[in-house]
């Protein structure tokens, strides 16, 4: 937990007094006075004067008005510049079209649309000149009257007989590109080449902005910048930072190289255009190269050139290494602005694991000059998010509100998220309540809330309170609702919602198909799965990744990687996840050597640094296999210090194998890092238990009770008609419990004359024999088993989901059950998918 506290506000320096008023003024001498107050920009005592000559009825000069509005206007000091409007009225001045010119700029700049279209009323035909229009288009363009200033346009062209420049141009264009209409910027485009002035600088990045960013077309904005005879840096940059805003990286970087082969020098801002694209691209080698040229040109203290450079070492790899490069090029800027701090707090969050830096630079920037903007709200709460860490939080969250940035766009779902992931639903459910304007963006954080904390009942209804609403869900809320259904394995409810998928027309969204691929192979239906995959026109790497973690699930490693060999032949770059799911196949089922293989390519073959979580699996590789001393080596040889995950990893190795030596220094090496952790704890008492060690487990026990470290109850579920019923060992609370336990009995009494021998040595409790039988025959999986028996038909699998692993004696409980039953079983626990079927389990006893 940390403690944030804003700095103390600034004292404020009083305003000068005014003058006292002259006994007997004379207009010359009160003109003279104006005048020498304007020209050494004395504002508030021009304003004085001009206060005291409508007093005494004395008409200013327009030069020294015309000045002072230009300085107001200058030093974006527009109340000032309403205050010496309304003097000039009271003095009866009449305006010419300079003054009107001045007053069109000075309220179309401080966004007083209202005056703005009064003024222009005001001056009538006959005081409109070329400036006049081209300040009324530019005004109307940036204070969101696009397609007025186009309308303006085209009665100045008609009806003025002014001949458009290129200032006038670039305003129209500009609002052109606001409007997205393509007709309008292929008529634009016919009136700038008729009128001669393509060539112009401006008006050719104006056009080239108006087709690539207004209307998305790249190809129509090369166009125009190759059929330019004249071509500066501006012209340059501007078309090579559309290209790389819009994805296009690879055309970015071959279009400076064409740039510097012209003659034309990049700068600043053409550089660092570049350095977005290569983030684009995920080219680190480039980005490196860049960056060896910012350093050269002496820009590496430039907070843009900086920022740009941050960005692009969080992109390109996200590994610890890059993101310490990002952070090196963080403290080396002089002055950070607020998308330098929010680009190197988001790098820290990107990366997946140094949330807390990212909280720790949040705390630094809050106590300097520079507040946080929403962006930068929105992903310091993702950190405590990730962290679970609703206590910094909460604290984060205060400071939203005291800023007034709370309903600003993506903080109040962001607060919403961060109470979600860190498991408390009542306070996102009043954070989202509190919400004054609640909109698709709050509903879908809140929705994803409850569906993530396994309560996809309550994101049903809110989902359906969206559609009653008029809004309708988007692609993110069918996604967030087909993971709620999927996290619980209701595959029933998960099918329901995908026949509303295609009702509302998502069925073809690519987002929406990679969901539903997930959600069939978590609801163990890799059969539909599969189908959707086929379906799917498109696929991106998401697509291709689900599918292989699918099948990594299950337990067919072969076919998993049988479909990465096939997403590279198709073209599609693998990423981290994708390894992460070829890691855990060759894990469930024993292929070392291909892990190895595959762990080695990443960086060899695709340039991607393996990560915490790809250690992670090779761990579990090799101490799954049985190679503990190995996977020892392996820990101890990594670039950088394992997580508590590895070594908890390790530990879980060797509970299955009984390494009590190496599990006694995985479990130290846990507790050192996170100490809180009830699974490590667990882990070693369990390990011990196998070995008869109960002074050892008792001795852990107490230390968890003192220190309140709670083990996970195991608990199985079962959907049966759309509703999920969930058991815990020896629950006798379900309303056909005596059903249950009838079906339970007569099983067991089936089983046993098959062969089946209840395994005591998995009760890791110190009891009597007969006791250890009674506790297994009353394990969570079973009782869900025989509820499926008696309440669906023999046509379909009974599925069955835990949150803990699978005990070795239910395992083979489940084998014997489905041959004397004749179903198919599938049982999802934490690992993996076990499909058992005619007395066999699709694991082959490797789990």
């Amino acid at each position: 937990m940390f403690t944030l506290s804003l700095p103390s506000t600034a004292t404020t320096v009083p305003p000068n007094l005014p003058p006292k008023p002259l006994k007997n003024p004379t207009i010359p001498h009160l003109r003279t006075r104006l005048r020498h107050q304007t020209k050494t920009l004395n504002l508030n005592g021009a304003l004085n004067t001009l206060t005291l000559m409508s007093h005494h009825n004395i008409t200013p000069d327009l030069i020294p008005i015309s000045i002072l509005l230009k300085s107001c206007i200058k030093t974006k000091n527009f109340h000032l510049g309403r205050l010496i409007h309304d003097q000039i009225l009271q003095t009866h001045l009449e305006l010419d079209t300079v003054l009107f010119n001045m007053l069109l700029d000075l309220y179309w700049k401080s966004g007083d649309w209202e005056m703005g279209f009064r003024v222009w009323d005001e001056m009538g035909e006959g005081k409109r000149d070329l400036v006049s229009w081209s300040s009324m288009i530019n005004g109307l363009g940036r204070n969101g009257f696009a397609r007025e200033a186009v309308a303006v346009f085209g009665e100045m062209v008609r009806v003025s007989g002014f001949k458009p420049n290129g200032i006038c141009y670039v305003a129209v264009i500009r609002a052109a590109g606001e409007v997205r209409d393509v007709r309008i910027g292929e008529r634009l485009m016919g009136n700038v080449i008729v009128n001669g002035w393509f060539d112009d600088v401006m008006v050719g990045s104006a056009l080239i902005d108006m087709f690539a960013k207004g209307f998305g077309d790249l190809e129509a904005a090369r166009k125009v910048f190759d059929g330019m005879s004249e071509r500066d840096v501006v012209v340059w940059s501007g078309m090579i930072a559309r290209l790389a805003q819009m994805g296009f990286g690879e055309e970015a970087v071959l279009m400076l190289i064409e740039m510097e082969e012209s003659g034309c020098v990049p700068d600043l801002f053409t550089i660092t255009s570049v350095v977005s694209g290569c983030a684009e691209m995920g080219d680190l080698r480039l980005g490196r190269q860049l960056h060896c040229r910012v350093a050269k040109l002496g820009w590496t203290g430039d907070s843009w050139a900086g920022c740009s450079l941050v960005n692009m070492y969080a992109k390109c790899g996200g590994s610890c290494d890059t993101v310490d490069d990002a952070r090196k090029v963080f403290d080396r800027i002089m002055d950070p602005a607020v998308m330098s701090w929010t680009a190197m707090i988001t790098a820290y969050v990107q990366s997946g694991d140094r949330d807390e830096e990212a909280i720790e630079l949040f705390i630094d920037m809050i106590h300097g000059p520079v507040a946080p903007n929403h962006y930068t709200f929105a992903s310091v709460l993702k950190a405590c998010g990730n962290l679970s860490d609703s206590r910094s939080g909460e604290q984060v969250h205060a400071q939203a509100v005291k800023l007034g940035r709370v309903s600003d766009d993506g903080v109040g779902s962001s607060i919403i998220s961060m109470y979600s992931q860190s498991g408390r639903l009542e306070d996102a459910r009043k954070a989202f309540d509190a919400m004054f304007e609640k909109n698709l963006v709050s509903f879908n954080a809140i929705v994803d809330g409850y569906a993530k904390n396994l309560n996809p009942d309550t994101a049903f209804e809110l989902f359906n309170r969206i559609e009653s609403s008029g809004m309708g869900g988007n692609a993110f809320t069918f996604t967030s609702l087909l993971s709620g259904a999927a996290s619980i394995g209701a595959g029933d409810k998960g099918e329901l919602l995908h026949a509303r998928i295609i009702k509302a027309g998502f069925e073809s969204n690519l987002r929406v198909s990679n969901a539903l691929i997930s959600m069939y192979s978590r609801c163990g239906n890799m059969d539909a799965a599969c189908r959707i995959f086929a379906d799917t026109g498109e696929k991106n790497v998401v697509s291709w990744t689900s599918l292989i973690t699918g099948y990594a699930k299950h337990g067919l490693a072969k076919r998993a990687l049988e479909m990465f060999e096939r997403m590279i032949g198709a073209g599609v770059k693998p990423n981290e996840i994708t390894f992460v799911a070829v890691l855990s196949a060759c894990s469930h089922v024993g292929l070392v050597s291909e892990g190895r293989k595959y762990f080695d390519s990443m960086q060899k073959e695709y340039g991607i640094a393996p990560r915490m979580e790809h250690y992670a699996c090779m761990v579990d590789l090799l101490g799954r296999s049985g190679l503990i001393v190995e996977a020892l080596d392996f820990i101890n040889s990594m670039p950088f210090s394992a997580n508590a995950l590895v070594w908890r990893t390790l530990l879980g190795a060797c509970s299955l194998h009984g390494n009590i030596v190496i599990g006694e220094q995985a479990a130290k090496m846990v507790m050192e890092r996170d100490p809180n952790d009830p699974a490590a704890h667990t882990l070693l008492s369990n390990l011990y238990a196998s070995k008869g060690q109960w002074d050892q487990v008792l001795n852990i026990r107490k230390h968890m009770k003192k220190e309140n470290l709670n083990k996970e109850a195991g608990c199985s579920w079962i959907e049966v008609a759309g509703q999920v019923h969930k058991f815990y060992v020896g629950d006798a609370l379900h309303p056909q419990a005596e059903q249950i336990y009838e079906e339970l009995d007569t099983l067991v009494t089936r089983i046993k004359e098959m062969g089946y021998v209840p395994d005591t040595d998995f009760v890791l409790h110190e009891m009597e024999e007969e006791q250890k039988e009674l506790y297994l025959l009353q394990h969570s999986e079973k009782i869900a088993v025989a509820l499926g028996l008696i309440s669906t038909t023999s046509s379909k699998p009974i599925r069955i989901f835990k949150n803990l692993r699978v005990c070795g004696d239910c395992h083979n409980a489940m084998k014997y059950i489905s041959k004397a039953t004749g179903r198919e079983i599938v049982l999802r626990d934490s690992n993996r998918f076990h499909h058992f079927r005619d007395g066999s389990c699709s694991c082959n006893d490797y789990w």
